[in-house]
C-alpha cells in the first residue's frame, strides 16, 4: 500500500508540474503580442500588413491591430483597451497625452488628403488647389458628398475644412450631405455608388480598387497635410498595458528600420507614406 501511495503521489506531482509548465508556456505566448489601436487608413492602405511582419521577425512580438476611426481608437485606448495608439489627429493626440492617457507622442509619417469625385464633376472643382473653396462649390451646387461621419481623423479634418469654408453641412444631412458612419474604404465605395464627392487620405485612395468613375479633383492645399503619430498608452493609469513590448514597437517604428519600411511601401510604384519621425530612443 505504501508503494502504491508513493506511485500515486509521484503521478499527481508530475501532472501538477506538467500543468504548471503548460500554463507558464501559455502565459509566455500571451505576452508575445501587443494590441495597437489604429486608424483604418493604415490598415486599408495595406501598410501594416506590409511592415508588421518585419517587426515580428526581429523581436518575436506579434502586433494585433484594431482598425477603427481615430476618434474611436482614442476612446478605446483611453479605456485601456490596447497598448499603443497609432492615429492621425494631432490635436486630439496631444490632448490624449495631456489627460494622462498616453506617455508621449511621436511623429511617425505623413501624406495628404485629397478630394475625389465623379469625372462629370457637377460642382466644377477639378484642378482646384483651395480645399475650402472646393467644398464651398460642392455645397452651393448641392452636389452629393459622402462623409465618413465617424469622428475619424479624416472626418475631423473634413469638419475643420467645412468650418473654414463657412459651411455647416450638418444642416443638409440626408440631403446632398450623406454620412456613412463607416471607414474610408466603405465611404469610397459609397461615393462611387452614388457618384458623390468625398475626402480621402491619399494612401487609402491609391490602394482602393473600386474607383469606378471617381478621380482626384482637388489636391495640393497645405491644409490637406495628414500627419500620423504614435503613443504608448499610459501603464501608470492602465496596469495591463504591455509597456516594454509597446515601447519596443514605437522604438522600431520611429527608428531607422521602421522608417525605412514605411518609405519602402508602395502601390503601383507610388509611395503612400513619408517617414518623418525623430527617433523615440534617447541619444
Amino acid at each position: 500500500m505504501t508503494l502504491l501511495r508513493t506511485l500515486k503521489t509521484l503521478q499527481i506531482g508530475a501532472l501538477a508540474l506538467a500543468m504548471t509548465a503548460s500554463l507558464a508556456a501559455t502565459s509566455a505566448i500571451a505576452e508575445d503580442f501587443i494590441v495597437v489601436q489604429s486608424t483604418t487608413s493604415t490598415q486599408n492602405s495595406g501598410l501594416l500588413d506590409a511592415i508588421l511582419p518585419k517587426f515580428q521577425d526581429k523581436t518575436g512580438i506579434e502586433v494585433r491591430v484594431v482598425a477603427v476611426g481615430t476618434g474611436q481608437a482614442l476612446k478605446n485606448a483611453a479605456n485601456g483597451d490596447g497598448d499603443v495608439l497609432l492615429v492621425h489627429a494631432k490635436p486630439s493626440e496631444e490632448k490624449f497625452v495631456a489627460d494622462g492617457n498616453g506617455v508621449e507622442r511621436f511623429d511617425v509619417m505623413y501624406n495628404d488628403f485629397v478630394i475625389v469625385g465623379p469625372k462629370s464633376d457637377p460642382a466644377g472643382i477639378k484642378g482646384m488647389s483651395d480645399a475650402t473653396a472646393a467644398l464651398a462649390k460642392i455645397a452651393s451646387s448641392e452636389s452629393l458628398f459622402a462623409s465618413r461621419g465617424d469622428d475619424s481623423g479624416t472626418h475631423k479634418k473634413e469638419k475643420a475644412l467645412w468650418k473654414l469654408a463657412k459651411v455647416d453641412p450638418d444642416k443638409s444631412s440626408g440631403a446632398w450631405y450623406r454620412e456613412t458612419g463607416s471607414g474610408m474604404g466603405a465611404t469610397l465605395n459609397a461615393a462611387a455608388g452614388m457618384s458623390a464627392y468625398t475626402m480621402s487620405d491619399r494612401a487609402t485612395w491609391l490602394a482602393f480598387q473600386n474607383k469606378a468613375g471617381l478621380e482626384v479633383l482637388t489636391q495640393g492645399d497645405d491644409r490637406l497635410f495628414n500627419q500620423y503619430g504614435v503613443i504608448l498608452v499610459n501603464p501608470a493609469k492602465h496596469p495591463t498595458v504591455k509597456a516594454e513590448a509597446g515601447q519596443a514597437f514605437i522604438d522600431w517604428l520611429t527608428g531607422p528600420e521602421g522608417q525605412k519600411e514605411v518609405a519602402a511601401y508602395t502601390v503601383d510604384g507610388e509611395q503612400l507614406f513619408f517617414p518623418n519621425a525623430k527617433s523615440s530612443v534617447s541619444n
